[in-house]
């Protein structure tokens, strides 16, 4: 969250904050994958004005609609989604076709 934090605020106190800083000044993707729950105000603040920034705010939350076996395919599931959002190819994340095949049934 202190990573967030700086983010929101224009701070860059080292190179991951300062890489973000310069990707947002960019106009290029920013993917943030934050981890920390239960979430207070200020986090729901810094999550909307990075938001507001062009950044983009992807919590790694199990996706249970897919039916995961192991933790592994937990995994695999919140990687491949957040490569989608960098338009990578990749096979890590079942598409609704194949989870419908697989016997997924929407409500």
């Amino acid at each position: 969250m202190k990573t967030l934090a700086e983010i929101a605020s224009g701070m860059s106190s080292n190179l991951l904050t300062r890489a973000a800083d310069v990707t947002l000044k960019e106009r290029r993707r920013l993917v943030l994958m934050v981890r920390e729950t239960p979430l207070n105000r200020a986090h729901l603040k810094n999550m909307l004005e990075v938001t507001e920034m062009g950044g983009i705010i992807a919590p790694p939350v199990p996706a249970f609609y897919a039916r995961p076996q192991n933790l592994d395919e937990m995994v695999d599931h919140s990687v491949g989604r957040v490569l989608d959002l960098f338009g990578i190819d990749n096979d890590l994340a079942g598409r609704w076709d194949e989870l419908r095949a697989n016997g997924l049934k929407s409500r």
